[in-house]
């Protein structure tokens, strides 16, 4: 259940969550995505991990043993993070360029305009930080559940959490003047980020931050890519289903928030408004450099607690991701779990060096149908998070609500003889809301419905 929680705690909740609750108004975000987090984040994880609990299998075989005519689910969910590895390998080693400059006392370069642009476009250095994340996810996958993945969520998730904690604590305290005198506090970038602003608030945009939300728990709980299966086909019959389900929601919603409290307060303070306007790779590794710069000479040392704290991240969740393809290929194909790894490790480096290319030799730009400007890692990400996942997650809801009948999850979990909570919503959810929402987020980000 840690390495679950794991995987739920990773990139997206760091530089995604932060981004969107400023965006779209603080605290109305926050109230959507708890609501969201109860109802529908609970409806998805709910059923990926009794659906890998009851069938003792992978994402690959799952679905078909539990439907024949619905075994192509689970080739899409296992394809999912088979496209997600290579380019998320990459993004590790931009964490591992970054952890090792402020280790090394470098964070003032790392600030410098043009250090990320340049970074990622060199022929070498980002391959090889790319080969140095690779090489130990596999390494962790291939000792296996018990002494690897295990072993290491035991480990990386308390300290995760104590990193995570102690710098949203030292953001709230810090202050900066800025050349023109004006006083910015961190526990001003707070009220920012808890408090609703419902100014010019209207129905279109209220659903623009509902899709946000929905869009954001999608991926941040790591469902609709096999993960949860994969997991739950690892928890024994006599366990806890709904208290393990009740962690690992409170783990990530945790996380997320206290991502906000760190990150927020913290741009705001040395950079005002303007500058919680950047997401993705810009917040991570071009605004937030410049602030622990703005810090001072402790700003070396929250600098690289920062990236301590984001390599562990991204190593729990690349640790997930690949799980999901190797147990796959194993219950599939009937081979070792050294064989499968050794596969998915192969087909991660081909990946990850394509799209490493992709910043130099390869570079091209292209339109996507949502409108934004896309290149090799953009269109990997586009096809397995706004398209692939959507259509898993539709098809297990109609698996599940519609054909076999929510009572069989509730069956499941309720198999140790704790009672599910939430057992009405849950059928409500499954059957009719879930599948409405996940439709209307697909036909969004496919460019079909404009309205959003």
């Amino acid at each position: 259940m840690l390495a679950a929680a794991g995987s739920a705690v990773g990139l997206g909740n760091i530089w995604r969550f932060p981004y969107l609750a400023a965006k779209d108004g603080g605290g109305l975000f926050l109230v959507l995505y708890l609501i969201l987090a109860l109802t529908f984040g609970f409806t998805l994880l709910t059923t990926e991990i009794a659906i890998g609990r009851k069938t003792k299998q992978s994402p690959l075989t799952a679905y078909g043993r539990l439907n024949q005519k619905c075994g192509f689910l689970g080739v899409l969910a296992c394809l999912v993070p088979m496209i997600i590895m290579p380019y998320y390998c990459v993004i590790g080693g931009w964490v591992v360029k970054y952890f090792w400059a402020y280790l090394t006392m470098g964070g003032s370069d790392a600030s410098t305009d043009g250090y990320f642009g340049n970074y990622i476009t060199g022929e070498v250095e980002p391959m090889v930080q790319m080969l140095i994340f690779l090489f130990i996810v596999a390494f962790i996958v291939f000792k296996g559940v018990d002494k690897g993945i295990e072993s290491f969520s035991k480990v990386l998730m308390p300290i995760l959490l104590l990193l995570v904690v102690g710098i949203a604590v030292f953001s709230l305290t810090i202050d900066y003047t800025d050349a023109e005198g004006v006083t910015r506090t961190g526990w001003e970038g707070f009220k920012i980020f808890v408090i609703p602003d419902l100014e010019g608030l209207t129905v279109r945009k209220f659903f623009n931050v509902l899709l946000d939300a929905v869009g954001q728990l999608f991926f941040s709980l790591s469902v609709a890519m096999g993960i949860m299966i994969a997991y739950g086909s690892y928890v024994k019959d006599d366990a806890d289903l709904p208290r393990s389900i009740n962690q690992i929601e409170f783990f990530d919603t945790l996380v997320a928030f206290l991502a906000g409290v760190m990150i927020i307060p913290a741009v705001y303070t040395f950079m005002g408004r303007e500058g919680m306007a950047a997401s993705g790779p810009s917040l991570m590794f071009i605004s937030l450099p410049k602030v622990f710069t703005s810090m001072g000479v402790i700003g070396n040392v929250v600098g690289g607690l920062f990236f301590v704290m984001v390599l562990f991240a991204a190593l729990t969740s690349a640790v997930s991701i690949m799980e999901a393809v190797v147990s796959s290929l194993m219950d599939h194909f009937h081979i070792s779990r050294t064989k499968a790894a050794a596969i998915e490790t192969v087909i991660a480096l081909v990946g990850g060096v394509i799209v490493c290319l992709g910043y130099n030799k390869l570079y091209f730009d292209v339109t996507l149908p949502n409108g934004a400007h896309a290149q090799i890692l953009d269109i990997m990400d586009y096809v397995s998070n706004n398209c692939l996942m959507p259509i898993v997650a539709i098809g297990t809801c109609v698996l599940v609500g519609w054909i076999l009948k929510p009572q069989v999850i509730v069956d499941e979990v309720e198999k140790s003889g704790t009672k599910m909570g939430r057992k009405r919503l849950y059928v409500v959810m499954i059957r009719y809301i879930v599948p409405a929402l996940l439709l209307i987020l697909l036909l969004n980000s496919v460019g079909i419905l404009g309205i959003f």
